[in-house]
């Protein structure tokens, strides 16, 4: 039970990263206010991980719908110890020169700006109690170079510095700011990109030094080890959860096709 008593917003928490984290904070002892965009998913989410667990809805880029999000929150559950900045949207992976700027500002307004907006939106019932946890969610995209993925790219390398800065910021009142940056992991909709020929997964366990993809659990375990006191000296990083996508530099697969034969 890392997070008894912990009280956790969790934003785009219907499906995927977040509905996986937020299973794993219940599994720890902690109370969740799910929110999506999708109020239905926010509210189906909720009720599935137990009685005492909330759904909200709410668009994370509209300073309005987080101002009554974190207020709902606080009003349910006096206060939040843990903030986890997950909402995102999908990317296109269209070349640069053929992305329109709505794109563009999309995933920037949603990725970044949602971040932001959450943060600094929670941020003063943290500094106040000189308590608190943030965890925002990187990328992959946001530590190395992806072709045609430049808003997605540039609005999570965003993420990764605006997650030192408030850090550092915020770091004398006792609140923590840390980011995962997840690699290629088995989603809905990563599913729905290998269907569509968006992406190969036999490449991508080449790249990987472990060999395969990742799966939510792996993402939500390390979430529970950033909100938890064994943490606790802990700030200003992005952790990469990658199975050693990041690491990998050589001009030769990272695992061999023998041993994916063999696998």
């Amino acid at each position: 039970m890392e997070l008894a008593g912990k009280i956790a917003l969790i934003t785009g928490a219907g499906s995927g990263l977040g509905l996986a984290t937020a299973r794993a904070f219940a599994r720890e002892g902690a109370t969740v206010m799910i929110n999506d965009i999708r109020p239905e998913a926010a509210h189906a989410a909720a009720a599935e991980i137990g009685p005492k667990h909330r759904g909200t809805g709410g668009d994370v880029s509209k300073e309005a719908e987080v101002a009554k999000m974190v207020d709902e929150t606080l009003k349910a559950f006096g206060r939040i110890d843990i903030l986890v900045n997950n909402a995102g949207v999908p990317d296109s992976f269209v070349p640069t020169v053929d992305q329109p700027l709505s794109h563009w500002q999309r995933l920037i307004d949603i990725h970044l700006t949602g971040t932001y907006l959450v943060s600094k939106t929670v941020a003063p019932g943290m500094i106040a109690r000189k308590s608190g946890v943030m965890i925002n969610l990187n990328s992959i995209a946001g530590v190395i170079g992806l072709p045609v993925r430049t808003a997605y790219s540039a609005a999570k390398a965003g993420i990764g510095m605006m997650t030192r800065v408030l850090a550092c910021e915020w770091g004398p009142h006792q609140v923590r700011v840390n980011a995962i940056a997840p690699g290629y992991i088995m989603t809905p909709l990563t599913q729905g990109l290998i269907d569509a020929g968006r992406i190969d997964p036999m490449r991508i366990r080449r790249r990987t030094p472990m060999g395969k993809l990742g799966v939510p659990e792996d993402i939500a375990e390390a979430m529970v080890f950033l909100a938890s006191d064994r943490a606790k000296f802990i700030t200003g990083i992005t952790v990469p959860v990658d199975g050693g996508y990041c690491s990998w530099g050589a001009p030769s697969d990272a695992f061999p096709d023998e041993m994916m034969q063999a696998d």
